[in-house]
């Protein structure tokens, strides 16, 4: 009886376990909108540092999305901004996430998502415009969300900061 437990000891140790897939539940979205978003969302998105996050971006200019390799992407407003962008216009951006808002829900509803963050710069006109809107529909969603914004540096100009 011993020899066969040292068999089984044996052929046990020879196994490999290691299985490609990964099974992490992703409670955790972090979701990008506009330029300044997506930006900061790719970058952690490339750094392959957090485990349990998934990702989304946000935009209405579609050139930037399919720039980006994080996979989950959603074109704001494309009957309003035909994929080009709100054109720093924050009350076009408003429209095209109000226009998208199915799409948002189901990102937000179609996994294990309970806490989303969602990042924008305030100097343009997608994070500006679309964002708050993207806040509500995950706060409407039953979500726990954090909103973090970026105000453009005084180089930028005054209009740009004060927009």
């Amino acid at each position: 009886m011993d020899n066969i437990s040292n068999n089984i000891d044996d052929v046990r140790g020879q196994l490999n376990y290691e299985y490609s897939t990964d099974t992490t539940k992703r409670i955790i979205k972090v979701i990008g909108v506009g330029g300044g978003g997506g930006n900061a969302v790719s970058t952690m998105y490339k750094k392959e540092m957090i485990k349990g996050v998934s990702f989304l971006l946000c935009n209405t200019d579609e050139q930037a999305l399919n720039n980006s390799p994080v996979p989950n992407k959603i074109t704001l407003g494309p009957s309003i901004t035909k994929g080009l962008g709100a054109g720093n216009k924050p009350e076009m951006a408003k429209e095209a996430a109000e226009e998208s808002t199915t799409e948002v829900l189901n990102a937000l509803t179609s996994d294990d998502t309970e806490m989303v963050f969602i990042t924008a710069g305030m100097g343009g006109g997608t994070g500006t415009g679309a964002a708050p809107i993207v806040g509500k529909i995950a706060r409407d969603a039953g979500k726990l969300t954090v909103g973090i914004a970026t105000i453009p540096f005084k180089f930028e100009g005054r209009r740009k900061i004060l927009r």
